[in-house]
């Protein structure tokens, strides 16, 4: 019997990292990169379940096996790993019963394969989330908010075809047009820092103060960022929108930290202090890459390298 397949987009969060939770509206984009599912069935079907992830070199980074009465996995590669797939498969079944009394009994192994290394960030759990709840059939900000939760702009990203804005509650998300003309000088580097967002997002949550202000400001750098014009505008954004965020949560920005000589400008992405920077300069393409290729950082992707826009795959 053929699989049924899924698949979903990476992401990145240029601007409203942490304050997308507090209602400010945050620009995102769908990666090319991301994850993709086979569901396969076999008859007559069994009292168990396999399960197999797989990262971008084809390593098997998770295998267990699951009862397909309540989820439980008594066999696997990582228990912690085993814990999150039973608690995700066990609040489907809150969700919609019909689905998993009807068809896991003809499941016979599910294969998740990821499209970029693991420790980049781009979305594991999101892309994950979010095949699990086409072939499920719940509704995927429902099913993030009982697992990960999150803001569930990953969630936004994963089906979309081009930039978006986000905006909690609702969530209301619209799909725009982020093409900028300076593309060719925006590029993304990995920090090879890999970062939990969770942690993140419960540092954020000690701030004992009311950030209205600071919502609104990244709302309207935002809109700035979207309808930038010239590279110089753009960078202007991101230096602002950088000591917005270093002045509230009490860090350090990534170019003072590693970067104080770089000739552009440096924006952290999704959890400060880790995974991709997005980085700006008008030097030529080769000089930014030696700049970061001395650092020990080679991960280095151009806009169209990593960024799907406007439709285009």
């Amino acid at each position: 019997m053929y699989p049924q397949y899924f698949s979903a987009n990476g992401k990145l969060l240029l601007t409203g990292e942490y304050f997308v939770l507090d209602g400010a509206i945050a620009l995102a984009v769908p990666t090319h990169p991301g994850q993709m599912m086979e569901v396969w069935s076999e008859e007559p079907a069994k009292t168990f379940f396999d399960w197999q992830s797989f990262d971008s070199d084809k390593t098997c980074w998770f295998e267990g096996r699951f009862s397909k009465k309540d989820f439980s996995s008594a066999e696997n590669t990582d228990p912690e790993i085993a814990r999150r797939l039973t608690e995700i498969l066990t609040n489907i079944q809150h969700l919609n019963p019909n689905f998993l009394t009807k068809k896991i009994n003809e499941v016979s192994i599910v294969k998740t394969k990821l499209s970029f290394p693991r420790e980049w960030g781009l979305g594991t759990s999101s892309t994950l989330i979010a095949m699990i709840a086409k072939w499920s059939e719940v509704d995927p900000y429902e099913l993030l908010a009982k697992t990960f939760g999150g803001s569930g702009y990953d969630l936004a990203c994963a089906n979309a075809n081009q930039a978006l804005l986000y905006q909690l509650p609702g969530p209301v998300v619209e799909s725009v047009s982020f093409s900028p003309v300076f593309s060719d000088h925006i590029y993304f580097v990995y920090l090879n820092q890999k970062q939990n967002s969770r942690e993140g997002i419960q540092r954020y949550r000690k701030i004992q103060k009311t950030l209205s202000k600071e919502i609104a400001e990244i709302s309207s750098l935002t809109n700035e960022m979207l309808n930038a014009k010239t590279l110089v505008e753009f960078e202007e954004i991101i230096n602002t929108h950088e000591k917005l965020v270093s002045r509230t949560l009490k860090i350090e920005c990534a170019k003072d930290l590693y970067f104080s000589d770089f000739s552009g400008e440096i924006k952290s992405l999704g959890a400060w202090g880790g995974d991709f920077v997005m980085v700006t300069s008008d030097r030529p393409k080769k000089w930014v890459a030696n700049y970061f290729s001395k650092k020990g950082m080679n991960v280095f992707k151009t806009y169209k390298d990593l960024i799907k826009e406007d439709g285009l795959t």
